[in-house]
């Protein structure tokens, strides 16, 4: 099949050309018609396999079909994603498409940068706008967006902005626009949650669904590395000797660990950078653009900012921290092998991770091979994250201090009078005492801290002299 029998303006069709597409995806195959058609659609797909233009191509030609009244330009499209990565993305693919397409106006908004240009934007008037939820209800209420003509609401992403509790701000701006209007929701997964959200908002939508519900992308060879969590660092340093591992995304769990294990490489000589949400919105996008053009060799992000990386020829992903949840690990993976190419994919999994690994090996139907790393020797001084013991307290562990009056000083050694033995530090790090479950506390989702959050002082600080 090619794009032209799928009834796209000629404008948009020589945009293809210049972009050497010649042949659509089975999602853009199976949505554009439906679209262009006037039906609200839930397109279901994996990662990289072309959502994007899936809903680009189709409205573009529609907004061709009539002209917009150029003495009150007023917002005909609406796009809201989750993050100001796809945000960015998606207004890269716009403009690619359009750019023969005269006097469109395109208008992009989110958080991290000022509000100013934005409000002036949307203020003037633009045929599209791309915007995060938090953001552009913010300028919603400031009156600065009229959806007033509205004809097309498009959701990407649902999937993640249900993950990234985002719903209630989707509600607050769908009551604020037009009711008779088309809707579009896409997504990579379809769970019930996901389910819920297409009734409330669309209406009598067709389904276009390719592939299974999550299911990995096919292209991508899978791994598994069975490694302690103190030797995650130094197993990641030395696979990527490996001088096909040319284009790595790396994925951890928080923005500390992120920070963490791109020093590590930058020691070791690799170029890295890191992608999490305490970065600026120029630094992400240096991070983004240094990684697309080579000039990074390692990205390590968390899974918040890692929505909307589209760079074609990544050659590996590694889940540094293993996600515990199957739609994470599906994301992730499919951020290589994307439009046919091949892959890989690497895991490390440690002992508190053998409950997700079960949970993923059997919802894809099979087990993921383990592999070794030749000639991999892990680093005797333990985790890079271990505090440096005094020689004092080295001599106490185990032990307790004595006080004059014969009695152990509290926090020191062994309770009830009991000595222990010396920890061997050639062994590892000591184990951890047991806490009882009230004194357990629980860890924060994704990201560790809040931004804002200071960690209390103890005692009271000395004055500077």
């Amino acid at each position: 099949m090619s794009f032209q029998v799928l009834g796209l303006d000629d404008r948009i069709l020589k945009a293809i050309r210049d972009a050497g597409y010649t042949e659509p995806t089975p999602i853009q195959s199976a949505a554009v018609p439906q679209i262009i058609a006037g039906h609200d659609v839930i397109g279901i797909a994996q990662t990289g396999t072309g959502k994007t233009a899936a809903f680009t191509l189709p409205v573009l030609t529609k907004l061709c079909a009539k002209a917009p009244d150029a003495s009150r330009r007023r917002t005909r499209v609406l796009i809201v994603a989750p993050t100001r990565e796809l945000v960015v993305q998606i207004e890269e693919n716009v403009c690619a498409y359009a750019k023969h397409l005269p006097a469109l106006r395109i208008a992009k908004v989110f958080g991290g940068v000022g509000e100013r240009p934005q409000m002036d934007a949307l203020r003037a008037g633009a045929d599209i706008v791309i915007a995060t939820p938090g953001r552009l209800l913010d300028l919603m209420g400031r009156g600065c967006a009229d959806f007033s003509a509205l004809e097309v609401l498009i959701l990407d992403e649902a999937d993640r902005m249900l993950d990234m509790g985002f719903v209630p701000d989707i509600r607050r701006i769908v009551k604020a626009l037009p009711k008779q209007r088309q809707t579009l929701l896409f997504s990579a997964t379809l769970s019930n949650e996901i389910e819920g959200l297409t009734r409330e908002f669309l209406h009598t939508p067709k389904k276009v669904e390719i592939g299974r519900r999550s299911n990995p992308a096919e292209t991508v060879t899978q791994m598994i590395y069975e490694v302690r969590k103190e030797d995650k660092v130094s197993l990641l340093a030395h696979l990527l000797r490996d001088s096909s591992m040319d284009m790595v995304l790396v994925f951890t769990r928080t923005k500390h660990g992120a920070d963490k294990v791109a020093k590590r490489l930058a020691r070791d000589g690799v170029t890295s950078a890191a992608l999490h949400a305490n970065r600026s919105q120029n630094q992400r996008l240096k991070a983004l653009a240094d990684f697309k053009s080579g000039k990074v060799r390692v990205l390590v992000a968390t899974d918040i900012a890692s929505r909307g990386i589209d760079v074609d020829g990544i050659s590996h992903v590694v889940n540094f921290d293993f996600p515990p949840h199957v739609e994470d690990y599906v994301h992730r993976i499919g951020r290589t092998g994307r439009a046919n190419a091949v892959g890989d994919a690497i895991s490390f999994v440690s002992r508190d991770d053998y409950g997700a690994l079960r949970s993923l090996e059997k919802f894809i139907g099979r087990g993921i091979v383990r592999k070794s790393a030749d000639g991999f020797v892990p680093d005797p001084a333990g985790p890079d994250d271990e505090r440096p013991v005094r020689p004092q307290q080295r001599q106490q562990r185990g032990q307790g201090q004595q006080t004059s009056g014969g009695q152990q000083q509290r926090g020191q050694g062994s309770r009830g009078g009991q000595s222990q033995r010396p920890t061997n530090r050639s062994a590892g790090p000591p184990p951890r005492p047991q806490q009882s479950a009230s004194s357990v506390t629980p860890a924060r989702p994704q990201e560790e801290e809040p931004q804002g959050w200071r960690r209390p002082t103890q005692g009271r600080r000395q004055r500077r002299r």
